[in-house]
């Protein structure tokens, strides 16, 4: 399938690759309906290509998935294919099923319908709420270089929680006169005090989230935080990563890989060496580069595992990197344990 906003184009292949019919569905739970139908009316469907399955496709995954198909991810067509065959929803689509008929693709999309799921929610809206808090506390801090110098020396010294309550308090106390009355002294007055309202509002908005994501982890994967260098914020990153059906994962190794921490072979001739891995996911990765940072300062196991490695010529870079690869296949592990059945 070769996914869009609006619609969704669908090809059908037989087992030795023959094209058995092409056609475009709108992208709406009656269209993925329609859609299943059509295809089924071709004959057994048992595995389906899509792109796109974090973005237009995710909705249609879903919808496959509660259906019994097993539906793998697939990467868009690369640029020399599509320089020599040419670039059409119908041919994209193709090449999505021949992609997985011939076993190129080999991805299963996440579930995408569980507490993961849930918890991809909640980062995203904190991500957002961080970004918009740096934001405002930076236009306050720069009101604040320009401002009138007995403001200045009003708010002189103060600590930023300190700071930001003073400010509030200016909106209170803000002038009712006509706007054309307003002195510079006095607008600036109110809109310090704005921004330090909207920073308070985005604070509580963080502090709601992470304490909802905090009851998801301890409730969806509690064995994470008994691991030391992981809090809520870090497991939430791996699980996402991992999604809601981690059986998709064959192996530690594939783990490692989807979070760039497997070393990739960059050796020519006498010279035998392995370079870092910059793909994967970039969230996952820095999430392992927290735990890699914080585990030599509080964990003996690791401090030990350093001062080994030191000793034996390896530099601090190559250390980290075995340490994140190490991290990886702890949670991998802890994550793909399973759960203990609930007490009745």
């Amino acid at each position: 399938m070769d996914t869009h906003r609006d619609a969704h184009m669908a090809a059908v292949l037989s087992s030795t690759g023959a094209v058995l019919a092409t056609d475009e569905f709108p992208a709406t739970a009656a269209g993925y309906r329609e859609l299943l139908k059509w295809a089924r009316n071709l004959g057994v469907v048992g595995r389906a290509g899509v792109e796109g399955t974090g973005s237009y496709g995710a909705s249609l995954s879903r919808y496959l998935l509660a259906q019994g198909i097993d539906v793998f991810d697939v990467n868009r067509m690369d640029r020399a294919d599509r320089r020599r065959r040419g670039k059409s929803d119908p041919l994209d689509a193709q090449n999505a099923a021949r992609a997985v008929l011939s076993g190129r693709t080999c991805a299963r999309a996440k579930a995408g319908d569980g507490p993961v799921q849930i918890a991809r929610m909640y980062k995203l809206t904190k991500a957002s709420a961080v970004k918009a808090r740096t934001q405002a506390v930076n236009q306050l801090k720069a009101v604040l270089v320009t401002a009138d110098p007995v403001l200045r020396e009003e708010l002189a010294g103060l600590g930023n929680a300190e700071l930001f309550r003073t400010c509030a308090r200016f909106t209170d106390v803000s002038g009712h006169g006509e706007v054309g009355e307003e002195s510079v002294l006095q607008a600036t007055r109110i809109t310090l005090g704005l921004l330090a309202d909207r920073i308070g509002q985005l604070s509580e908005q963080i502090r709601e989230v992470d304490a909802r994501m905090a009851r998801l982890v301890e409730g969806h994967a509690p064995q994470l935080l008994d691991v030391v260098g992981i809090g809520p914020d870090t497991a939430v990153a791996l699980l996402i990563t991992m999604g809601d059906n981690p059986e998709r994962l064959d192996s530690e190794a594939s783990f490692a890989a989807l979070c760039g921490v497997s070393p990739v072979e960059r050796s020519s001739g006498r010279r035998q060496f392995r370079r870092l891995n910059r793909g994967g996911d970039r969230q996952a990765n820095a999430a392992l580069h927290r735990i890699v940072f914080t585990r030599p300062r509080v964990d003996p196991r690791t401090q030990d595992y350093y001062e080994r490695r030191i000793k034996e010529g390896k530099t601090r870079r190559e250390i980290v990197r075995c340490l994140k690869r190490y991290a990886a296949r702890e949670v991998f592990h802890l994550i793909k344990q399973p759960r203990p059945a609930p007490r009745s």
